[in-house]
């Protein structure tokens, strides 16, 4: 059953949906041929905001946890998306490493390393999972919520292999966004594939890097389909070092707050929309929905309270906030049993193989629901999410919005290739 969405269904996303229809052999082939000079991130999901006028990715994760919040009949999509990504890498590969992240409490994220372990498997490899725990120093079973259990074992590295006891993976999977930064046990392992590559980690990777490569992947798609770059492109700055904690550098902030919002006044006022228009700052590494706050004024930001300097000034691991990101904010029209929702799609390689809705009750339309109370509906597709049904009216077929969500998710993974491509520190430079 797909949940049924309460979505802004008239005005410019209607066009954006249906240029994008009318062009599907256009886009298909435009993406056969990208993959064909570049490398598509090992997995990634992206956060979507539909704001009736406009359809664009704020987020895009390289290390995706929630993949517990696929519906058994996605499985076999993402099943034979991981086979595919396999076959490129090793074709040989028996054995799979997984390491998730360190907290081991949080049984709701070791649903996803199941969920993980049972994709892999189904793909044909002998999986088991290794922690970077110092607290794991046996193998230990923890039981989870919905009958699953995981079994946690401690690394062992032997000269440049990385594995456990009696088990040599040919293939390391990361499942842990390394935002404390990369252990040493992890580096130099030239011997085995470590997939994402370390320089995906957020111990360097930038949101900035990210959505400037977005921005030159949806001007050329934009002038693929001939539409307006900006309906699919939330527009961005960036600011380095602030010290909330201090108030040091929020001049920067307010300059280039007050600048964007300037510029997507005038965007709105092209379209005749009467939303009042806002930003999203937060920090430009990191993940978790942590350091984010909206701003509709600069001059709010005189006068942060300390709840919210010590919200933004800290990330996940403990992690200080130095470079901000300020993102044009992208409201949600879609909801769920009349709480608020956004669509995240999961892709393995270069396929679409699902996603949910993040849903929170307590949330406004300009608010950012990667936060604690938030719930998770899967998109149950009642067709693979890559069949769009030609012919029919935009709007007016629930796999035609998944299709479109499916293709916006494409071209942020594009531009995750992108930017891995320009920030691999082993790749060879030519001026």
């Amino acid at each position: 059953m797909v949940p049924h969405l309460v979505t802004a269904l008239t005005g410019p996303i209607n066009e954006l949906e249906q240029r994008i229809l009318e062009s599907t052999p256009v886009i298909e082939r435009w993406f056969r041929l990208e993959w064909m000079e570049h490398t598509p991130p090992f997995y990634t999901s992206v956060d979507i905001r539909n704001a009736g006028f406009k359809l664009a990715p704020v987020d895009t994760n390289l290390f995706p946890g929630g993949w517990n919040n696929l519906t058994n009949e996605m499985l076999p999509l993402a099943v034979q998306a991981a086979m595919a990504a396999i076959e490129k890498i090793c074709p040989e590969a028996k054995n799979l490493l997984l390491v998730p992240e360190n907290h081991t409490r949080n049984t709701f994220y070791l649903m996803n390393v199941a969920q993980l372990q049972r994709i892999f498997y189904s793909a044909g490899l002998n999986v088991r999972v290794g922690s970077l725990n110092p607290d794991i120093k046996e193998p230990t079973t923890i039981d989870l919520p919905n009958g699953d259990r995981v079994v946690l074992e401690p690394i062992i590295r032997e000269g440049r292999r990385l594995g456990l006891k009696h088990f040599d993976p040919c293939t390391i999977l990361l499942n842990n966004d390394l935002s404390a930064g990369v252990p040493g046990i992890l580096e130099d392992l030239h011997e085995q594939y470590l997939l994402p590559p370390l320089h995906a980690g957020w111990h360097v990777r930038r949101k900035s890097n990210h959505f400037r490569a977005y921005e030159e992947v949806a001007k050329r798609f934009g002038k693929l389909v001939g539409i307006d770059p900006w309906l699919i492109n939330p527009m961005f700055a960036q600011c380095g070092q602030v010290n909330f904690a201090e108030g040091a550098g929020l001049e920067c902030l307010q300059t280039n707050v007050d600048a964007l919002l300037a510029k997507i006044r005038r965007k709105y006022k092209e379209y005749g929309i009467q939303e009042r228009p806002f930003v999203v700052v937060k920090a430009d590494n990191g993940t978790y929905g942590m350091g984010v706050m909206m701003v509709r004024d600069a001059a709010e930001l005189a006068n942060l309270n300390r709840r919210t300097k010590n919200k933004m000034n800290v990330i996940k691991d403990g992690q200080q906030v130095s470079d901000v990101i300020i993102q044009e904010g992208v409201m949600t029209h879609e909801r769920i049993h009349d709480a608020v929702a956004e669509p995240v799609v999961y892709m393995m390689d270069r396929y679409v193989v699902g996603g949910f809705y993040r849903v929170h009750a307590e949330r406004g339309v300009d608010e950012n629901l990667n936060a604690p109370g938030a719930s998770f509906v899967p998109l149950a597709f009642e067709k693979s999410a890559l069949q769009p049904q030609p012919g029919s009216p935009p709007g007016a077929s629930v796999p035609n919005r998944f299709y479109m969500y499916g293709v916006v998710a494409r071209l942020a993974m594009l531009a995750a290739a992108y930017e891995l491509e320009a920030t691999d520190p082993e790749a060879e430079r030519y001026d």
